[in-house]
């Protein structure tokens, strides 16, 4: 594994990075190399993850605009012996 070292960063992206990682329950370190690892794979794989796929394919779509299906009674199966 290789290491770099980041000069003259910003106190308040220090902050942000520490509290950020706090609430991802991780190290700053930890924090700051998921960060880089997800700058850059879009680039090295030319791929986009499974979630912003399904965000494409349903953008603007309005659920309010979906029929709802009248509700049924829930089948009894043949194990409910009661």
């Amino acid at each position: 594994m290789s290491s770099i070292t980041v000069r003259n960063l910003d106190e308040s992206v220090k902050t942000g990075l520490r509290l950020r990682a706090a609430r991802h329950g991780c190290s700053v370190e930890q924090e700051v190399r998921q960060i880089l690892r997800q700058a850059v794979a879009p680039e090295q794989s030319g791929a986009i993850s499974f979630a912003e796929r399904v965000n494409r394919r349903f953008v603007g779509l309005e659920a309010d605009d979906l029929p709802i299906p009248p509700r049924r009674p829930a089948r009894m199966s043949s194990l409910d012996l009661s």
